[in-house]
């Protein structure tokens, strides 16, 4: 097999192991949907049962305080599914093999180098990203002639996953970040669905 084949069954090992946690949480959350919605009907049941008991006067304002009220679980119950599910892709990247962390790695270094010589900087605790992934990214940079990639001998708190720095330039891609800013997009995504409901 040629290095290329290698490569491209590298990255698309690891895309295909990034789908599958994807796919898992989102499993997970259409079940948790599912059981809002039932909760939902429930909730609307009773509203209109507390409605008819309650004079005109006072339906709007009982309706209104059960729409917050049921507004509030509701993302209250979101929060708890988001929670659950960075968890567990959390805890699922920390758990990769060796060999699929490696690939993960080196296909986000591809995508986040700029220049081609950056330094390298890892976890203090961190042992699969060495200088033979380094001498790796590089071969495959060599072609674009970018490929100086320098492995630090500084090392910081990040996790999983890396920081390339160029002077005073950094681009942090541990995986606490990359799963933040996903989160971030999920929440921004759940903030607009419960207002327009």
């Amino acid at each position: 097999m040629e290095a290329q084949q290698v490569i491209e069954k590298i990255l698309s090992d690891a895309g295909a192991e990034a789908k599958n946690i994807a796919k898992q949480a989102y499993d997970k959350a259409v079940a948790e949907q599912t059981k809002i919605k039932e909760q939902l009907e429930k909730y609307k049941k009773e509203t209109e049962v507390i409605a008819k008991k309650a004079g005109e006067d006072e339906e709007s304002h009982i309706l209104a305080a059960a729409r917050m009220d049921f507004a509030k679980q509701l993302l209250a119950e979101k929060r708890k599914i988001l929670d659950e599910v960075f968890e567990q892709s959390r805890r699922q990247l920390y758990e990769l093999p060796d060999d699929q962390y490696q690939k993960l790695c080196m296909k986000l270094m591809l995508e986040a180098i700029e220049t081609g010589d950056e330094e390298v900087v890892i976890d203090t605790n961190e042992k699969r990203i060495g200088q033979d992934l380094i001498n790796q990214v590089n071969q495959q940079l060599s072609s674009q002639n970018k490929g100086n990639l320098k492995l630090s001998d500084e090392r910081q708190d990040l996790g999983v996953g890396f920081v390339l720095r160029r002077g005073k330039i950094k681009t942090n891609v541990s995986m606490n970040v990359l799963l933040e800013q996903a989160r971030k997009e999920l929440e921004i995504d759940l903030a607009k669905e419960l207002f327009q409901n």
